[in-house]
Order: structure tokens, then sequence, then C-alpha cells
């Protein structure tokens, strides 16, 4: 089986169950050594996510805000944003798996072990999100992950924005998530709190595997990893290096592979604790 064009059918597959399923059979094979990878194989450019047919694509703007924890909708929609960032994860790290050529063994075993992380994670939201009501494309999203992943075409630059940058601030906002689930801890949100608590985990684990191999690409390039990383968030999200994050969750990025230095000059603080 040609490695290339498999996962590209993997990734463009619409429907959740049926990607899931491709998947399991592609990840076992692989695990099995019964790939080639045909380095000819050119990959097809992509124009929309494979989400874009099973719900409502708004501007980030135009997605609403709900009353999250207090009523079933709340709860349903908060549970559809968690679910989207996983499943959007999911054809991210694909796409890491799928883009890039002639990498280290252990580049695509990584990416495709993040793959199958997110897609236990999905999984375990969408479970939740059914105890109350809803699925999979009730709510309305953005698209700024796949955005993310559309723009960044070099390894330098898919490794910095997509797992060090975007996968990064959400070991930011998941635990002032879960603050807010505690303080209202009714059985739903003690199930979400459980899974969020393992998500945070494994995604420290993906934030690592994405400063490991920016940093590979880095030393590739005989670029400085600080001052490249800064200069990247800064062309993709002007304004965004000034000092206006001051609330990281410093712990879980040191965890990730963040210098202590790093850190400093990210949240323009004078410690990194």
């Amino acid at each position: 089986m040609n490695y290339f064009e498999s996962l590209e059918e993997i990734l463009l597959t619409s429907n959740p169950k049926e990607k899931f399923k491709k998947f399991e059979f592609f990840y076992e094979k692989f695990l099995n050594k019964s790939f080639n990878f045909d380095l000819d194989y050119e990959p097809k450019p992509l124009d929309e996510p494979s989400y874009i047919n099973l719900m409502k694509i708004v501007l980030p703007k135009e997605v609403r805000t709900r009353k999250y924890f207090d009523t079933n909708e709340g709860k349903g929609s908060l549970l559809h944003t968690i679910a989207h960032i996983e499943y959007s994860a999911i054809d991210l790290a694909l796409d890491a798996a799928f883009r890039f050529k002639n990498l280290p063994d252990d580049y695509y075993k990584d990416w495709l072990e993040v793959a199958s992380d997110e897609i236990r994670h999905f999984l375990m939201i969408e479970e939740i999100m059914k105890k109350v009501g809803y699925k999979y494309g009730d709510f309305e999203v953005h698209t700024n992950l796949f955005e993310a992943m559309k723009k960044t075409n070099t390894l330098v630059e898919r490794m910095a924005i997509v797992p060090r940058y975007l996968e990064a601030n959400g070991l930011d906002q998941n635990p002032k998530i879960m603050k807010k689930l505690d303080s209202n801890p009714d059985e739903i949100n003690k199930e979400i709190l459980k899974v969020l608590n393992i998500i945070l985990e494994e995604e420290i684990d993906h934030v690592f595997k994405g400063d490991k191999w920016f940093k590979f690409a880095c030393e590739k390039e005989n670029l400085d990893v600080e001052n490249t990383y800064l200069e990247l968030i800064e062309k993709y999200y002007p304004g965004s290096t000034e000092g206006k994050k001051p609330d990281m969750n410093f712990e879980a990025r040191k965890k990730a592979g963040f210098s202590c230095n790093e850190l400093k000059r990210l949240a323009n603080k004078k410690n990194c604790f």
C-alpha cells in the first residue's frame, strides 16, 4: 500500500465514522510496516475542510456565544466547541503526517499517534454530547485551524503555528474551562471535567512533539529557535507577541518543551512561574 495515497484518502474523507474506520485499518498497517513511501506522489491541494458539509461554517466573530454549563444547550455548545477542536486536530495531525516528505520514521509515527489520540478525544466528547441531546454538526463552527493548516506549507511554519502556537494556546485555555466546570459540579460537568483532564495531559505531549520537530526543522535550516518562533507568530497573528499572554499555563508549556526565556518573552514577564 502507498503511504501517502492511503493517508490522503483518509484526510479527505468527510464522514467521521468512515474516516475513523479507515484510519484504524491504516494505522495498524503502518505499525506493522506494511507500507511503501512513494516519494513521487503529488498531494492534492486542500481548498476546503473535510467537515464542510457536516455543519454550518461561519466567520469566527459570527459564532454565537452561549451561557455554558447551566442548560443542556449550553453544555451541548461547549461540548461541540471542544469536539470541533478535536476533529480539526485529527485532520491537522493527518496532514502533518502526509504533507511533508523525506523525514525520519519517528516523525510519521509521532503524528499518526497524535491523530489516534485526537480521534479518541473526539469520541469521548461525542459520547457526552449525545447524553445532553446533541451531535457533532448541530452548532455553527469556524475554520481557523483549517486555515492555519492550509497556509503553513513548510515544516518550520507548520510546527511553529499549529502545535506550538495554536495547540499550546489550548494548554492555557483548558484549565480556565475546567475551573468553571468545577464551580458547577453536576454529573455531566463532572464527566466533561474527567475528559478534559485526559485531554490536557495528552495535549502536552502533542505540543511536545510539535516542539521537537520544530526544533529539528530549525536546526536543519540553521535557524534560531526562539527568534524564528516569535517572527512566525507575528507573521501569522500580528500583535500577538506584544505581551498579551500573561495568563499562560507555564507548567504545561515547560513540560511541552518551551524554554523559560521563551515563556518570559511571550508573556512579557520577568519570571516563568
